[in-house]
């Protein structure tokens, strides 16, 4: 048998850096680089055309002067408010249901993520449909004989947003499900029955104990709604394109329409700088956490 050189093993790891030069080049150029870019866009003056004079924090005054910006912060908060509990609540029920090793399993994990392979525009399509006041549920429940049945949010200014919230949490559930049936797993069957021999409530063991052992799960389930609901914006198109009226307005749909259809550069870089920080503001802390706490493990 011929030994292998005994460099192979450096070689190996040089050939490794040099694959991931392509990946990293990107990151650094097509990532960081445009997100440097748009900064600095957003403290010039630039409209139709990127300027690189410098107007310090006036793009972001007349950002947070502007009452459709204001309105769809509004929105975005109560959307991904209800979105992010809904989603997870209706997750960690699945998970608990599919834990409970129930027949075709393998069937229903399918059948609950596969909303989450269909494209947000798809969703938003079908839900637009559904939620039709002419062909939808509506229609239906008239055609049924209930003729004074009403469910005609997406066309009502005031319910238009949990029409929203319903269509993605359908979507967003069975990833949630899948990260928490993931954890539930992993947790030892031994404390199962030392529950069941001590008398202790079934209900009451998710509470005092699973939950608490599910965090690592559940915070990375919220980090990833949590940017859902930042970057929210083709289901807003595919349903209500923003309205009726901006009663949908949410700040990504915001940001695009400035940067192409109002040709404001400048207003849409500070608008995406924005939401850049606030997504920043909750992730950091949360995998500063996260990473102490697993040192902190580890040092155990």
């Amino acid at each position: 048998m011929t030994a292998l050189p005994v460099h192979t093993p450096r070689r190996l790891h040089i050939a490794a850096y040099f694959a991931l030069l392509p990946m990293a080049a990107v990151a650094l150029f097509a990532y960081l680089g445009t997100m440097l870019w748009s900064a600095r866009i957003s403290f010039s003056g630039s409209r139709t055309f990127p300027q690189y004079d410098f107007v310090g924090l006036a793009q972001y005054l007349r950002l947070f002067d502007n009452e459709r910006w204001l309105l769809s912060l509004e929105n975005v908060f109560v959307y991904g408010a209800l979105f992010i509990i809904a989603t997870l609540l209706i997750g960690f029920l699945l998970a608990v249901f599919i834990d409970q090793k129930v027949m075709a399993e393998g069937v229903l994990r399918t059948i609950f993520l596969y909303p989450y392979a269909m494209s947000f525009v798809a969703t938003g399509l079908i839900w637009q449909w559904m939620l039709n006041p002419e062909l939808g549920i509506q229609n239906v429940l008239h055609q049924l004989g209930w003729t004074e049945a009403r469910f005609d949010w997406i066309v009502d200014q005031d319910m238009v947003i949990y029409t929203l919230v319903i269509a993605t949490v359908w979507q967003a559930s069975g990833l949630v499900m899948a990260l928490l049936l993931s954890g539930l797993r992993g947790i030892d069957e031994e404390i199962w029955k030392a529950a069941r021999i001590d008398g202790i409530p079934r209900w009451r063991v998710y509470v005092s104990i699973v939950l608490p052992m599910l965090g690592p799960s559940i915070s990375t389930a919220f980090v990833l709604l949590f940017v859902m609901v930042v970057k929210v914006y083709d289901a807003v198109v595919a349903m209500t394109q923003g309205g009726p009226g901006t009663a949908s307005e949410v700040p990504a749909k915001f940001i695009m329409d400035y940067l192409f259809n109002r040709a404001n550069v400048g207003l849409a870089s500070a608008a995406s700088m924005v939401l850049l920080a606030t997504v920043l503001a909750i992730v950091m802390p949360l995998y500063f956490v996260r990473g102490r706490a697993q040192r902190h493990g580890k040092g155990a």
